[in-house]
């Protein structure tokens, strides 16, 4: 009889310990899912040497026709460093490794480099860093090539860092290559209401959007690796702008393991950006998303998605409280705007979308469950993170005659292998949440303008 007891005993606190074992494993299964990546950081050994007379004097005397030759070395500025309306210019350093220019504890203007009204510029073969705003800002201008440039800020990635580490916004024929951005707070290669444009054979990490085209068109982006930044590829239209974005041709890149912690200027549009996202393509027309490798994020691997998903739901209730004034953001990051319709231009909806003949993986097994999306997919998608998700939230005009689809609003998935889709019908609470790709097995037809 004591030795039953004994054994009994011991089979209970066996019981208990496998128990509290099981306990242990599934919260530490559960905070490895829930928890964030820690944010990265970015240190190269800099040696500063003074030539910030000599240089500021070289922008400033600068003529149309003219190189200014960076020598090699780290370089500190106090202050912008500015070229406005000349033509013909060449600025250049001796490698990004080895011309650095450095904005740390800048004391006067915010961008590092600002260029606007140039014609015929070609900006390469250097380093910039840590401006209290953009790295290097280039406005109104034509014929710009930006080739073998770093622009980065250094330390511990951080909503204190600038908002654009290459900012090139209203320019025509644009080029970029060879370039890496790092560490920006809101894009690091963002392309912005300009017209026939290239950025091929970059690199972007540690930022909060990889490479974005804004309101742009004919817009080629190929041979990137795009990685470790919140949303990898961004192509949006946003409302109350000057002009609207269509013709966007995304091929050849590889973006993956786009999983960063989001630490973007709250109320800006990318800090709704869920991380984990590798491609959304939002209220844009006449994009081709193809023969790209995009794997290995924890929400979601591509998405199309309206406008309106972004725009948080009315709350009467919460109303009364919002008197206050919104917070300034940094010039050029643009709000979540609630008004968007009363831009008459605009539309919030994505249209003649062909995502074809790309290479879809993911090692993640569980999404993220710090964000709406990532929650959805365990309840609606059997915990399956989606390789292409569709919002599914069509315009009052999508039908026309009947069923017909209306063409401004096609959207067509093909040849991506065995994918996950999700269409999700997010305008009604997500009731018609379907994997049937089917519907959406077409193709889109573009004209060649680039």
């Amino acid at each position: 009889m004591v030795n039953f007891v004994c054994i009994h005993l011991i089979n209970g606190d066996l019981k208990i310990k496998i128990i509290f074992s099981i306990v242990g494993i599934l919260a530490l299964i559960a905070y490895l899912i829930l928890k964030s990546p820690s944010m990265p950081s970015y240190n190269p050994d800099r040696t500063y040497l003074d030539m910030e007379i000599p240089i500021l004097e070289a922008f400033i005397t600068a003529q149309d026709n003219s190189v200014i030759e960076l020598p090699e070395g780290h370089y500190l500025f106090s202050q912008s460093l500015i070229l406005d309306g000349k033509q013909n210019i060449v600025l250049r350093g001796k490698g990004m490794e080895k011309t650095v220019l450095s904005f740390k504890g800048q004391k006067q203007g915010a961008e590092g480099i600002r260029i606007s009204n140039c014609k015929n510029l070609t900006i390469e073969n250097m380093s910039i860093e840590d401006a209290a705003g953009d790295n290097l800002k280039i406005t109104d201008s034509e014929n710009v090539i930006m080739r073998n440039i770093r622009s980065a800020w250094t330390g511990k990635v951080s909503e204190q860092n600038g908002a654009y580490a290459l900012y090139p916004v209203l320019c025509k024929n644009l080029l970029i290559e060879g370039c890496e951005a790092i560490g920006a707070s809101d894009a690091g290669i963002y392309v912005g209401q300009s017209q026939s444009v290239k950025v091929k054979n970059n690199k972007a990490y540690f930022n909060v959007a990889g490479i974005e085209s804004e309101n742009s068109s004919q817009v080629e982006i190929y041979n990137n690796e795009i990685y470790h930044n919140t949303g990898g590829l961004l192509i949006f239209n946003l409302p109350h702008l000057t002009v609207y974005g269509e013709d966007v041709r995304a091929y050849n890149n590889h973006i993956h393991d786009n999983n960063l912690k989001n630490f973007g200027v709250k109320g800006s549009i990318v800090s709704t950006v869920p991380r984990g996202s590798g491609v959304i393509i939002m209220a844009t027309k006449k994009v081709s998303l193809y023969e790209n490798k995009i794997e290995n994020h924890k929400t979601i691997n591509s998405s199309i998605v309206s406008y309106k998903i972004y725009v948080p739901p009315k709350n009467k209730k919460k109303k009364k409280k919002k008197k206050k004034k919104k917070k300034s953001l940094p010039h050029g990051v643009r709000y979540v705007e609630n008004d968007y319709k009363s831009d008459t231009q605009y539309s919030a909806y994505p249209g003649e979308i062909f995502i074809y003949n790309n290479l879809f993986k993911n090692k993640h097994w569980f999404p993220a469950l710090d964000n709406d999306f990532g929650k959805l997919w365990v309840f609606k998608n059997g915990m399956k993170i989606p390789d292409i998700a569709y919002d599914a939230i069509f315009p009052e005009d999508y039908y026309i005659q009947g069923q017909q689809i209306n063409p401004e609003y096609k959207v067509c998935i093909k040849n991506n292998g065995a994918i996950n889709f999700a269409a999700l019908d997010a305008a009604n609470d997500f009731n018609e949440f379907s994997n049937e790709v089917g519907n959406y097995e077409c193709e889109v037809e573009f004209e060649k303008s680039i």
